[in-house]
């Protein structure tokens, strides 16, 4: 989906918001940017970026609260007409997904005219536009849904993948971060091309088993199929920073995006895309010399609520006490997963500890 919070906020209220920038989500000085409207996006808002960094760089940004039951609502709609067409859908949040239509259960055996038709039927059922990636892979239809957006479809024939591929810039590829990224190009990998043309004892000396990965990306190779009944042992969520983060409040500030999205992935992680939760809540830190901790804590009920995630993610941070070192990679994780069925959603209260 384009901007998708955003789309839903202005198709509800185009009197306030309809061609105005707005952000859904956050209100400075603290809150964070979960989504920014295209108008919006030409000033530098993005998802994700401190609400005061976004009203600073767009002094005529509108900031929105989010409605997370309107856009789950509006998910459960958009899943049964993918649903229509396939059995084999993976859900990856509450606006994306993957599809295999090898062979569909409606409509011609056309990657292309399913994607074409789906996205229309998308706009006449919830008035929304949604841009699609097709190609023989995961990674080629994920990366070609994001190259002509908003209400935009990219195909890419399998003839032409690796010549697809070799374009991209290393940072396109799923793993590579900002920190990973800065470390190839100091030794010249730019592009597809640049990992297409390097050996892969090379990049597993250099990248562990994740270079290992980056070859076969970069060869159309390293995709698992659409998997749409796994077993899920966990569900998180995790995010590369640019540059060190020292504080912790601002810490807890660029942790609430990653919160947001690991509640919203919760909410359509479940078989057939149902909601779940979990009683195990993992923080992942990285430092600025790349070393990893993680805190985790166990309890009696489940949890998938954001502001749940967001005072468990406090605590851990403040636990015995806060990081060191500045960090430069953030992450939250749910495992012990359980269905919401039969079960009370658990609240907090974990302020001030």
């Amino acid at each position: 989906m384009d901007a998708f919070y955003a789309q839903v906020e202005q198709r509800d209220f185009p009197d306030e918001y309809a061609g105005e920038p707005i952000a859904v989500g956050g209100d400075p000085p603290k809150g964070v940017v979960k989504t920014a409207s295209y108008e919006a996006r030409p000033y530098g808002v993005h998802s994700a970026q401190p609400a005061v960094e976004a009203d600073r760089k767009c002094p005529d940004l509108i900031f929105v609260p989010a409605r997370m039951g309107v856009y789950q609502e509006v998910s459960r709609c958009i899943r049964e007409i993918l649903g229509e067409y396939t059995d084999l859908i993976e859900p990856l949040s509450l606006d994306e997904a993957y599809l295999d239509v090898t062979a569909p259960k409606k409509g011609p055996p056309s990657g292309t005219l399913i994607a074409r038709r789906i996205r229309e039927e998308i706009y006449e059922e919830t008035g929304l536009t949604a841009s699609a990636g097709v190609g023989p892979s995961k990674f080629v239809a994920k990366v070609a849904s994001d190259q002509d957006k908003p209400n935009g479809l990219t195909v890419v024939r399998p003839e032409e993948q690796l010549d697809f591929i070799a374009r991209l810039p290393v940072g396109d590829f799923h793993g590579i971060g900002p920190v990973t990224e800065e470390k190839m190009k100091e030794m010249g990998i730019e592009a597809g091309r640049d990992l297409q043309e390097t050996s892969e004892k090379w990049l597993r000396r250099e990248f562990g088993k994740r270079g290992a990965r980056f070859k076969r990306l970069a060869m159309g190779t390293g995709d698992r199929p659409v998997q749409p009944g796994r077993e899920r042992k966990s569900v998180g969520a995790e995010r590369t920073f640019s540059e060190n983060i020292a504080e912790p409040e601002e810490m807890l500030t660029r942790l609430e995006p990653i919160a947001e999205r690991v509640s919203a992935r919760l909410e359509s992680a479940g078989p057939e895309g149902t909601p779940i939760q979990g009683r195990t809540v993992t923080l992942k830190l990285k430092s600025h010399e790349h070393e990893v901790s993680t805190r985790q804590t166990t309890l009696c009920r489940a949890v998938r609520a954001e502001k749940d995630l967001m005072r468990l993610a406090r605590r851990l941070l403040w636990r015995s006490a806060p990081p060191e070192e500045p960090v430069r990679l953030l992450g939250i994780s749910v495992s012990s997963l359980t269905g919401r069925e039969g079960r009370e959603q658990l609240t907090f209260d974990f302020e001030g500890e």
